[in-house]
């Protein structure tokens, strides 16, 4: 296994690229430990392949270095780079029996014949395809046909690392759960540096130890899902971590520096703090000061439905509509022009609609100003 790195990374489709919108890929930096479990996370289009093909080596960057252990491989090939790579949708050799496609990578580097039997066989059983091991992978399904092509990308364990892009997309959704389990006891179990490319926010959560959040080719935040989930760095990280995803509601500056929602103010922990670098900004600052040189239109405040609390005194609302999700309640609130949704135990008993009235968490209550966490 290796730790990887990657130096003033970026990439461009065009041949001559002149503004932001002409780089599938902003600059960045990165560096993943050996034997880490990650994933690389963010909607359709926003360079988490263009990423990922970089490192296999299946891309050349328009800019910067990847280092495995320390080692320039930039100009290497994949072959030299000692990666598995298992794509989104599956790649076998049909004529084979899936026996002989799971040992085909082993046998290639000239494994010894009972090494080969045992690796086979304990991935094949972690997969489930024991009982299939003597068919011909030409009359299996896409979901057989997909674990085959994890299987091959698991079956070595001299690789430096093993990457995956989405690759249960075509795994019937029943067994997507059991799949990805059996992916993070694979990597505990071995230790296998995995980077996992997907737009699915449960898969990427449940499997790594540390997510990578991409838009717009651009990384804006790298944390373990609690991070995420509990201090996005970003309205974007808010809105797409969390089901339903964060509240951002426009805030102002209140005469008493305090931060207000139509004149009504909000309670925080922090008060009037330095803004952050943006990440992937090239180490340009995106706002430079503190909050009190932020013009109040920038200003928005973001609080996660699951931090929304009754109360007697706090913001009045109305009740628009309740979505019954099992264990809790979704609710559809409404101040003002501004939605808010929050949710509650299936058992809570609500207030009467004419004394409804709400209370955000401080301690989990966050300032943004353009976008990025005021921290």
């Amino acid at each position: 296994m290796a730790a990887i790195e990657l130096q003033g990374l970026a990439h461009s489709y065009a041949a001559h690229p002149s503004t932001d919108a002409d780089w599938a890929l902003r600059e960045l930096d990165l560096r993943w430990r050996e034997g880490g479990a990650y994933a690389l996370l963010g909607p359709s289009g926003c360079g988490k392949t263009t990423l990922l093909n970089i490192i296999s080596g299946l891309l050349h960057p328009s800019r910067g270095k990847v280092f495995f252990d320390g080692r320039d491989v930039t100009p290497c090939e994949p072959r030299e780079r000692n990666i598995a790579q298992v794509f989104q949708f599956p790649v076998v050799y049909d004529t084979m029996s899936v026996y002989d496609n799971l040992a085909f990578p082993l046998r290639n580097r000239g494994v010894r014949r009972e090494e080969v039997d045992a690796r086979v066989r304990a991935v094949a059983g972690a997969l489930g395809l024991q009982s299939s091991l003597d068919n011909r992978a030409r009359g299996l399904t896409a979901d057989a046909k997909q674990k085959i092509s994890l299987g091959r990308g698991l079956v070595r364990t001299d690789v430096a690392a093993i990457l995956f892009d989405e690759p249960l997309t075509v795994i019937d959704p029943h067994l997507k759960w059991r799949l990805r389990s059996e992916l993070k006891a694979l990597h505990q179990k071995h230790g296998f540096t995995m980077i996992y490319v997907t737009h699915d926010q449960t898969e990427a959560l449940t499997f790594a130890d540390e997510v990578v959040v991409m838009n717009e080719g651009r990384v804006v935040q790298i944390g373990t899902p609690a991070q995420l989930f509990d201090r996005p760095q970003h309205v974007f990280v808010g809105h797409f971590i969390g089901s339903p995803g964060m509240n951002l509601l426009p805030a102002e500056r209140g005469p008493d520096s305090e931060l207000r929602i139509e004149g009504r103010r909000v309670p925080l922990l922090d008060r009037a703090q330095p803004l952050p670098t943006a990440p992937g900004s090239g180490g340009a600052s995106q706002t430079a000061g503190s909050m009190r040189a932020v013009g109040a239109g920038s200003l928005q405040i973001g609080v996660r439905p699951e931090h929304v609390r009754f109360a007697d005194v706090g913001l009045p609302v109305q009740l628009d509509r309740m979505v019954d999700a099992g264990h809790v309640r979704i609710l559809d609130l409404l101040h003002g022009a501004h939605r808010i949704k929050m949710v509650v135990p299936e058992e809570q008993v609500l207030p009467p609609a004419t004394e409804l009235r709400i209370a955000f968490d401080p301690h989990y209550t966050h300032v943004y100003a353009d976008g990025w966490l005021v921290s």
